[in-house]
């Protein structure tokens, strides 16, 4: 006989430490809704060694993981993507065959996501998408993520921009939310670490002018992610000389390139033990304290210009990775050259800059993000023409 289910089941998909920290909150509010009973499928780096284990920051959340789904068992030879892709379209595959959810909820624009998101169309299960419409020249994620879009059924895009553009692409606007940024929620909501408190839970002295660095590679374009790492260790070593900074390092990504960045920053902090640390992962809590704080922050992360708005924080965007995505008053764009790195870093630091960025406001401010996610969620999966087929907006936005 087949289970009777009184809550509609939403498949939850999350493949990395980012993604999670984002969806925490929406995944604490589905956990409690009368209607909703979240799934929540752990796949990617969060089950790599490699990349921290992070499968165990949502463990200690006390989050229920419905399944694990390792697909990083392909290597890293040049078809390691494409065989990631495949395997990762035929595991969500079977999953959702074999468990029949009402609909699936993800987020972004990786590899993962896109593979799950195929598989979920062509199981016939229903899409919602969180930050749909973003642009990332510098990053193969840019057409992972409107492919996902068109796949998709329920749209969440992060900022006006952004909605507009989901709806350009021939979206029902009818189907698509502005319900601003889940960062800029946890930015607002998550209560923070004190300097005392992150400095012992990292063994590492905080009590000291410091930038926050995250570093991937670019996916698109061919940049040379050892001669970029090479750029941006050499600007870091200009900086410690003349202003005495030390460095909290967050390590790159499962991209392709990873690695290679990855060796470069720890052979990087072996050399300066005293002024770097670099770990795999800080975890949400810990990771927005130490941007609070940060004299500035550096890389290339999305959470760089995302994010860093609504703390005013200096914040020096390196490279091609997020070209397209706005860019706002605090954030200075530089190429991935030692002296233009430099250069934007002791801009940062200036007077001047840190009031223009203490005044910056951030255009992903959206309430209730995360409440709002999962009000639209419970209407939409009650409503049985829920992923019906869909047609083509043609209007001028």
């Amino acid at each position: 006989m087949e289970t009777v289910h009184t809550k509609k089941r939403l498949a939850v998909i999350t493949g990395t430490r980012a993604e999670y920290g984002l969806l925490r909150p929406v995944i604490f509010k589905l956990l409690k809704s009368d209607t909703i009973q979240p799934l929540v499928i752990v796949t990617g780096a969060h089950l790599s060694s490699e990349y921290g284990n992070t499968v165990t920051e949502i463990e200690a959340d006390g989050v229920p993981i419905a399944a694990r789904l390792n697909i990083l068992t392909h290597g890293h030879g040049a078809l390691w993507l494409p065989e990631t892709v495949q395997d990762t379209i035929g595991q969500f595959s079977r999953w959702f065959v074999e468990n029949k959810p009402d609909g699936v909820l993800v987020l972004g624009d990786r590899y993962e996501i896109f593979a799950a998101a195929q598989a979920a169309a062509m199981t016939g299960v229903p899409i919602a998408h969180i930050s749909g419409g973003d642009v990332t020249l510098g990053a193969a994620d840019d057409y992972y993520r409107h492919c996902i879009t068109k796949m998709a059924a329920l749209h969440f895009p992060s900022c006006e921009d952004s909605a507009k553009r989901v709806i350009r692409m021939g979206e029902n606007p009818a189907i698509v939310h502005n319900v601003g940024g889940l960062g800029d929620e946890n930015i607002r909501s998550i209560p923070r670490m004190d300097l005392d408190e992150l400095s012992e839970s990292i063994a590492f002295d905080l009590h000291h002018p410091y930038a926050l660095v995250t570093f991937h590679p670019e996916t698109a374009g061919g940049a040379d992610p050892a001669a970029q790492s090479d750029m941006l260790l050499d600007a870091m070593d200009t900086i410690t000389e003349k202003y005495d900074m030390h460095w909290l390092i967050t390590k790159a990504n499962a991209d392709a390139g990873g690695q290679i960045i990855n060796a470069k920053i720890d052979t990087w902090v072996e050399s300066h033990p005293a002024q770097a640390l670099a770990v795999t992962s800080l975890g949400v809590k810990r990771y927005l304290s130490a941007m609070a704080k940060a004299a500035f922050v550096a890389g290339n992360s999305s959470s760089g210009v995302v994010e860093t708005p609504t703390f005013g924080v200096p914040t020096v965007d390196i490279g091609d990775r997020q070209n397209g995505r706005i860019r706002c008053e605090n954030v200075i764009h530089c190429q991935a050259d030692a002296a233009q790195i430099t250069q934007a870093m002791e801009t940062a630091l200036s007077d001047a800059f840190v009031q223009k960025a203490h005044a910056t406001v951030s255009p992903y401010y959206g309430g209730d993000t995360s409440g709002r996610i999962v009000s639209i969620l419970e209407n939409a999966l009650a409503d049985p023409n829920f992923g019906a087929p869909k047609g083509f907006y043609d209007a001028n936005v």
